[in-house]
């Protein structure tokens, strides 16, 4: 029975649908763990433009998110 299994994944068709099966379902699982939580999506999005932010401006909003972060686990 499991020698049947293992054939029928190693076929290549059969492989490429398990394949995308498991890719799909983890995809779905990461962006249902990324948006799930609120806060977690508005501080995502908060890391936006952040690649297109100066030095100093990028590091004044991780300072301010770090501090709401911690006001808000206290």
């Amino acid at each position: 029975m499991l020698t049947d299994f293992w054939t029928w994944i190693m076929d290549l068709g059969n492989s490429k649908t398990v394949a995308l099966l498991i890719f799909f379902t983890t995809f779905v699982g990461i962006v249902i763990y990324v948006y799930s939580s609120r806060k977690r999506s508005e501080r995502l999005e908060s890391y936006r433009y952040m690649p297109l932010m100066d030095e100093d401006e990028a590091d004044k909003r991780v300072k301010a998110a770090e501090a709401a972060r911690a006001k808000g686990e206290k």
